[in-house]
C-alpha cells in the first residue's frame, strides 16, 4: 500500500436504508482492531504462555475528532449516542477496504476555547459482526 493522505481515512453512517454520508469535521480519525487473546497456559507449558487458537473476542473501537460543520452532523452522532439500537457505520481505509458494521456511540464530547471553534470528539465500539471488504 502506498502512502495515502490522512484525509482519505472515512467514517460514514448509515442514514437510511443503504446510504452512508460521511460524518463531516473530522480532522482526526483512527480505528483499532482488537483479537482478544485467551491464555491457556499451565503447568505443563515449559513456563511458556500458550495461547487459544480462534477462542478470543474480535472487536473494533473508532475515534475521531473535528470541528462540526453544519448542525445535520451534530444532530446525527447526538441522536445515535441516545439510540434504542445501534447505528451503522463505515470506515473506509484507502487503498485497504470498507468495514462495515453496528456501533455504539460510546462518548461524545464537546470543547471550547474562548478564542477558537467548537470541537467534537466521538469514540464507537462495535457491537456484532464486521464485514469488510477489500478494495
Amino acid at each position: 500500500m502506498a502512502a495515502q493522505k490522512g484525509a482519505a481515512l472515512l467514517l460514514k453512517i448509515n442514514t437510511t436504508g443503504s446510504t452512508y454520508v460521511t460524518v463531516g469535521g473530522l480532522r482526526s480519525t483512527s480505528i483499532t482492531l482488537n483479537d482478544e487473546s485467551v491464555d491457556v497456559t499451565n503447568k505443563d507449558s515449559s513456563g511458556n504462555r500458550t495461547l487459544l487458537a480462534d477462542a478470543g473476542v474480535f472487536s473494533m473501537s473508532v475515534s475521531g475528532s473535528g470541528v462540526f460543520t453544519d448542525q445535520t452532523t451534530e444532530e446525527t452522532m447526538r441522536v445515535a449516542m441516545n439510540a434504542t439500537t445501534f447505528k451503522n457505520f463505515q470506515i473506509l481505509i484507502p487503498d485497504l477496504g470498507t468495514y462495515t458494521g453496528a456501533f455504539m456511540v460510546s462518548s461524545l464530547e464537546y470543547a471550547g476555547e474562548y478564542n477558537g471553534e467548537v470541537t467534537y470528539s466521538v469514540s464507537l465500539e462495535s457491537s456484532g459482526a464486521i464485514a469488510y471488504a477489500a478494495v
